[in-house]
C-alpha cells in the first residue's frame, strides 16, 4: 500500500462520499458548471462582467477603475497559477506525499467550513430578527428605508462577507497544497528557483484575496447605490450608504475567527504531538516519515497558515475599507471622493504588489551552481520596491480623490498621514524581524538560554515576548497621534468651524499601513509553502543538500509569518480605533442624543472595561488549552504506534498516518466552538444586561457605554497579548532552527531538546491564540457596530 493509500484508508477523517454529505448544493452547482459548454460559460462570464461594469458606470467612474484593476489582477493571478503548475512535481515519492497532504487539507476544509456555514446561517437569522424589531434612525426615516429593507440588506451583506471570506480561505489553501511539491522539486536544482515558485504561489493567493475584498465591497456599494437610488430626491444620502456595508465586515470577521481557531488548533496540536514524541523521545528528525503525526502536521500548515491567513487578511482589508468609508462620508461637501478613496488605495495595492512579486526572478541558468543567496534579502528587495511604489501611488491617490476647494491643502496632509502608515508598516516589519530572526541578538540569546535547560529557555522566551510589546506600542501611539494631528490641521471643518479631519487622518494612516497588503500576504503564504516543501523533502528522503535549502527557506518563512502577524496587529489596532468611533456615532444616531465620551469613573463602565480585558485572557486560555488537550491525544497515539509497531523505526512497518489526521480533525472542530462562541456572545450579553440595568436606574445609554468600555479595553489588552504571543512563539521556533544549524551542539543535543520544549510551548502562542486575537479585536468592533440598536 502506498503512502497516499495509507493516509486515506487507515482511519482518515472523512468517509467516502463525505463531500456529498457536507456540500450537496455545492456539488450540484459544480456538476452543472461542468456540463455547460465552454463557449456558453464564456458568454455567461461576459454577461456577468457586463452587469458589474453597468452598475459601476451608473455609480461612479472611480468604481469602474476599481473593477478594471481587480479583474486585471485576477487575470495576473491566473497567469501565476499556470506558471507555478507548469513546474515539475519531482519523483513519484514526492508526488505521493503531496497528494496525501492535499487530500487531508481539502477534506478537513470541507468539514470545517460546513460547520462554520451552519453557524453563519444561524447568526444571520438572529441578526434578521433583531433588525426587524429594532428602531429606525432619522436618516432611515427620511430616506424611506424601512426596517425590513434594512434588515434584509444587513443579512445579505453578512452572508456575502462570510461567503467571500470562505472563498479567500479556500484560495489560500488550494494553491499551497499544489505548490509545495513543486518547491521541493525545484530545491533539487536551485534555491533561487524554489524561492521564486514559493513567492509566486503565495502571490497568486494574495492577489485573489485582496482583489476579492476590494471588488466585494465595491460591488455591494454600487449595487446599493443603484438599487436604492442614492442621492436622488427623497432617498438615502451617499454619506449614509457605507453603514449598510458593516454586515459585510462582520461576516468576514465571523468566518475568519473560526477558520483561524479551527486551523490553528489542527496545525499546532499535530505539530506539538509530532515534535514531543518524534524529536525528543525518539530522536528522529522533523518531518521524518516514521513519525505517525507528520502528515497531520503538514496538512495543518495548509489549513492553519494558508486558509486561515487568507480569510484573516481578507477581513482585515474589508474592515479597514468599510470603517474608512464610513468616516469619509463626513469629511467634505462633496464626499464621494473621500468615501471611495479606500477602494482606490487598495486597487493601487494590487498593482504595486504585482510589480514586487514579479521582481523576484530565478537565475537564468539553474544548472549553474552559485552560492546560496539570503532569501530574506531577496524578499526584502521586493518589499522595498513595493514600498517605494506605494509612496508614489498614495500621493497620487490623495491628490486625485481628496482634493477639495473647501481645503485646497488637505490632500497634502492626508498624503503625509498615508506616509505615516507606510513608515509604521515598515517599522513593524523591522521590529518583528529583529525579535524573531536568528540573525539578531534576541533569538541567539534565547538559543543560548536553552543550553542551561528547559526552564531557562521558557523564562527567556516569555521575557523576550513581553519585551517585544514595547516598541510596537510606542510606534502605534506615535502613528495615531501624528495622523490625528495631521488630519486635524488639514483645514476641513464642520458648519461650526470645528476641525473634522482628525479621525479620517487616522483612517488614511491605516490605509497607508495596508497599502502593501498583497505583498505582505505573499510573504506570509511563502512560509507554510516552504515548510511543507521541507517536509516533503524529508519524507521522500532526498539528499541533505536539498534539505539544507528547504531549511533555510523554512527559517525565513517563520520570520515572514511572524512579520505578517505583527503587521496585522498594527492594522487591527488602527482599524479598531476607527470602528470604535463609528460605533459611538451610530449609538448617537439611534439614541438621538450626543455620545462622544465614555467615563470610566462610572462603576458599571469600569466593570465593562474589566470584562473586555478578561475576555482576551479567557479567549487566549481556551485557545491554548484546546491545542494542549488535542496534542495530548496525538502524543498518546504516536507513542502507542511506536510501542505496538516496533518495525516503524526500522522502516519495516508503515505508520498509521490517517489515525493522527482523524484525531486532530475531529478535535479541532470540536474545540473551536467554545472560544468562538465566547467572542460572539460576550459583547451582546454584556450590552443587554447593562441596558436592562440602565432602564431600571434611569441611565438610558448605560448598555452602550459599558459595551464601549468593553470594546476599548479588549482592544488594548488584545493588542498587547497578541504581540506577546506572536513574538515569543516566533522567537522560540527560530531559536530551535538556529541550534539546528549546528550552534550550541546542534541537532540531538540537550540544548536542542530544551529548544524543542520552547518551540512546542510557542506553537499555540504564535499559530492559534495570537493570530486569532487580532481577528477577535476587529470582530468585537464590527459586532458591536451591527448590534448597537440592541444596547439602547
Amino acid at each position: 500500500m502506498g503512502l497516499v493509500e495509507s493516509v486515506l484508508v487507515q482511519g482518515g477523517e472523512l468517509p467516502q462520499g463525505s463531500e456529498d454529505i457536507h456540500f450537496p448544493v455545492a456539488r450540484r452547482i459544480f456538476r452543472v458548471f461542468k456540463r455547460i459548454n465552454v463557449r456558453v460559460l464564456f458568454i455567461l462570464l461576459l454577461l456577468g462582467f457586463g452587469g458589474i461594469f453597468y452598475i459601476g458606470a451608473r455609480t461612479s467612474p472611480i468604481i469602474v477603475f476599481v473593477f478594471t484593476v481587480c479583474i486585471i489582477s485576477f487575470l495576473l493571478s491566473i497567469y501565476l497559477t499556470k506558471w507555478v503548475l507548469s513546474k515539475d512535481e519531482g519523483p513519484p515519492e514526492m508526488v505521493q506525499i503531496s497528494d496525501a497532504i492535499r487530500d487531508g487539507a481539502e477534506g478537513f476544509f470541507r468539514t470545517q467550513y460546513s460547520t462554520i456555514s451552519k453557524m453563519a446561517l444561524l447568526l444571520a437569522l438572529v441578526i434578521l430578527c433583531i433588525y426587524l424589531f429594532r428602531s429606525t434612525t432619522p436618516q432611515q426615516e427620511s430616506s424611506g428605508l424601512g426596517r425590513s429593507t434594512s434588515a434584509y440588506i444587513t443579512v445579505a451583506a453578512f452572508l456575502l462577507g462570510a461567503l467571500c471570506s470562505g472563498v479567500a480561505g479556500y484560495v489560500g489553501m488550494w494553491v499551497s497544497v499544489r505548490a509545495n511539491v513543486r518547491v521541493s522539486s525545484a530545491a533539487r536544482r536551485s534555491a533561487r528557483e524554489a524561492l521564486q515558485i514559493a513567492v509566486r504561489a503565495g502571490g497568486f493567493s494574495a492577489l485573489v484575496v485582496v482583489g476579492m475584498a476590494v471588488i466585494g465591497v465595491a460591488i455591494l456599494y454600487a449595487t446599493f447605490y443603484v438599487w436604492l437610488g442614492v442621492d436622488s430626491p427623497g432617498s438615502m444620502k451617499v454619506t449614509d450608504l457605507p453603514l449598510l456595508l458593516v454586515g459585510y465586515g462582520f461576516g468576514a470577521s465571523f468566518v475568519a475567527l473560526f477558520a483561524q481557531l479551527g486551523g490553528g488548533i489542527y496545525t499546532k496540536a499535530a505539530d506539538v504531538g509530532a515534535d514531543l514524541v518524534g524529536k525528543v523521545e525518539q530522536g528522529i528528525p522533523e518531518d521524518d516519515p516514521r513519525n505517525p503525526a507528520v502528515i497531520a502536521d503538514l496538512v495543518g500548515d495548509n489549513v492553519g497558515d494558508c486558509a486561515a491567513r487568507g480569510a484573516d487578511l481578507f477581513e482585515s482589508i474589508a474592515a479597514e475599507i468599510i470603517s474608512a468609508m464610513i468616516l469619509g462620508g463626513t469629511m467634505a461637501q462633496h464626499p464621494s471622493g473621500f468615501i471611495l478613496f479606500p477602494l482606490v488605495v487598495h486597487s493601487f495595492d494590487l498593482i504595486i504588489s504585482s510589480v514586487g512579486i514579479l521582481s523576484i526572478k530565478s537565475t537564468r541558468d539553474s544548472s549553474v551552481k552559485s552560492p546560496m543567496e539570503d532569501p530574506m534579502a531577496i524578499l526584502q528587495k521586493g518589499y522595498s520596491i513595493t514600498i517605494f511604489l506605494a509612496v508614489l501611488t498614495f500621493v497620487a491617490s490623495t491628490y486625485w480623490m481628496l482634493y477639495t476647494e473647501q481645503a485646497p491643502s488637505a490632500w497634502v496632509h492626508f498624503a503625509l498621514c498615508g506616509l505615516v502608515g507606510i513608515i509604521t508598516a515598515y517599522i513593524f516589519v523591522w521590529i518583528t524581524q529583529y525579535y524573531t530572526d536568528y540573525k539578531h541578538g534576541p533569538v541567539r540569546a534565547l538559543a543560548l538560554a536553552s543550553s542551561t535547560g528547559h526552564g531557562t529557555n521558557i523564562i527567556a522566551g516569555v521575557s523576550l515576548g513581553l519585551e517585544a510589546t514595547a516598541f510596537p506600542v510606542l510606534v502605534i501611539s506615535v502613528s495615531i497621534v501624528s495622523a490625528f494631528w495631521l488630519g486635524n490641521t488639514s483645514g476641513l471643518v464642520d458648519e461650526a468651524g470645528n476641525p473634522t479631519g482628525g479621525l479620517f487622518g487616522t483612517a488614511v494612516a491605516t490605509m497607508g499601513m495596508l497599502s502593501t497588503a498583497a505583498y505582505v500576504l505573499t510573504m506570509d503564504m511563502f512560509g507554510p509553502i516552504a515548510d511543507n516543501a521541507g517536509g516533503i523533502v524529508e519524507m521522500s528522503q532526498q539528499p541533505e543538500s536539498v534539505r539544507e535549502i528547504t531549511d533555510v527557506l523554512d527559517a525565513v518563512g517563520n520570520t515572514t509569518k511572524a512579520t505578517t502577524k505583527g503587521f496585522a496587529i498594527g492594522s487591527a489596532a488602527l482599524a479598531s480605533f476607527l470602528l470604535f468611533s463609528a460605533y459611538m456615532d451610530e449609538v448617537a444616531t439611534f439614541a438621538r442624543e450626543p455620545f462622544t465620551q465614555v467615563d470610566i469613573a462610572i462603576p458599571e463602565v469600569f466593570v465593562g472595561g474589566l470584562l473586555g480585558s478578561m475576555l482576551i485572557f479567557l479567549f487566549s486560555a481556551w485557545a491554548c488549552s484546546a491545542v494542549g488537550r488535542t496534542a495530548q491525544e496525538v502524543v498518546k497515539e504516536v507513542r502507542r504506534q511506536f510501542i505496538e509497531r516496533p518495525g516503524i523505526m526500522d522502516y519495516k512497518e508503515k505508520p498509521d498516518y490517517g489515525r493522527c489526521v482523524a484525531i486532530v480533525a475531529s478535535a479541532s472542530l470540536r474545540e473551536m466552538i467554545k472560544p468562538g462562541a465566547l467572542a460572539i456572545i460576550s459583547p451582546i450579553v454584556v450590552g443587554v444586561v447593562f441596558r436592562i440595568l440602565g432602564h431600571y436606574t434611569g441611565h438610558s445609554l448605560l448598555g452602550a457605554k459599558v459595551v464601549a468600555a468593553m470594546l476599548m479595553f479588549a482592544t488594548v489588552s488584545g493588542i498587547l497579548m497578541a504581540l506577546f504571543l506572536n513574538t515569543a512563539g516566533g522567537a522560540w521556533d527560530n531559536a530551535k532552527k538556529y541550534i539546528e544549524t549546528g550552534a550550541f551542539g546542534g541537532k540531538g543535543s540537550d540544548c536542542h531538546k530544551a529548544a524543542i520544549t520552547g518551540d512546542t510551548v510557542g506553537d499555540p502562542f504564535k499559530d492559534t491564540a495570537g493570530p486569532s486575537l487580532h481577528v477577535l479585536i476587529k470582530m468585537l468592533a464590527t459586532i458591536t457596530l451591527v448590534m448597537a440598536p440592541v444596547f439602547l
